[in-house]
């Protein structure tokens, strides 16, 4: 994996002319956050060896080289879903590449279904920590020490001083964010009611099918990270409802705005 990860970055090193210093993952509908990366470098992923190709509708695919609220970012316009068929260590490889390329801080956004019943569509949580429910794990196997310890501590998955400057900043900006738990599963198929209910009683206000294989990679990696759910669907309680892709992109779109405006103030301040 060393040799594939320095491969990769080698490449993409030869095609930009800075040093990122924060990852952006964009989710499901998201991604025109990336429009807003000024002087942009655009990378598509099935040019980038090693990297996989994202499937997903409402996932560009191509990682994006510039400036947001005056740092210097990478921002990837589609990530990797283990139902894709991926394995973890596939899913996650693009962290291991811009940490490789020099950033310190990741930061990933993701549409996800609201189970908290003070959740509406189009909210915006801050997520505060999370339950990994996958059937995988992307550490399992031989340990690369020089990647990270064999066994990553994961009782601060989300830095607390970050989240605290997100409530901020969002307060001063008018923006309403809720802070909460996010439960990853493996998806694709939409949850249950009686899942629905189920996680919610185990802790959760947010599920969705990715962020976590990212976060557990990015902190094996000594990262820091700051994630954000943006509510697409309801679910649980009295709440019965038919989801689609469709509708989960069209209102991840509709509060894009909002998000975009937390994170790049987010990223002015920090």
């Amino acid at each position: 994996m060393l040799k594939k990860i320095k491969e990769t970055s080698d490449f993409i090193k030869s095609k930009i002319d800075i040093t990122p210093e924060i990852g952006i993952i964009l989710g499901s509908g998201l991604g025109n956050l990336g429009e807003s990366i000024a002087n942009a470098t655009n990378i598509p992923y099935r040019e980038i060896p090693n990297f996989p190709v994202s499937t997903v509708k409402g996932h560009k695919g191509q990682l994006v080289f510039g400036s947001l609220g005056g740092k210097n970012v990478v921002a990837m316009q589609g990530r990797f879903h283990f139902y894709e068929g991926y394995t973890m260590q596939e899913l996650t490889f693009p962290i291991r590449v811009m940490k490789e390329l020099g950033i310190k801080l990741l930061i990933l956004s993701n549409a996800a279904g609201g189970m908290n019943p003070d959740f509406k569509i189009g909210d915006i949580m801050i997520i505060t920590d999370h339950i990994n429910l996958f059937p995988a794990n992307p550490l399992i196997g031989q340990n690369i020490d020089e990647l990270g310890s064999r066994f990553p501590g994961m009782s601060e998955p989300y830095n607390k001083t970050i989240i605290a400057k997100a409530n901020e900043i969002a307060k001063k900006n008018g923006i309403d964010v809720k802070n909460g738990v996010y439960v990853g599963l493996s998806g694709p198929c939409f949850e249950t009611s009686a899942e629905y209910k189920y996680l919610r009683t185990i802790g959760g206000d947010t599920v969705g099918m990715s962020t976590v294989p990212e976060v557990i990679v990015a902190k094996h990696g000594g990262l820091n990270c700051f994630a954000v759910s943006i509510v697409t669907d309801l679910g649980g309680g009295d709440v019965v409802e038919n989801v689609t892709h469709e509708e989960v992109l069209k209102a991840a779109k509709q509060a894009e705005p909002k998000l975009t405006k937390l994170i790049t103030e987010l990223l002015k301040e920090i």
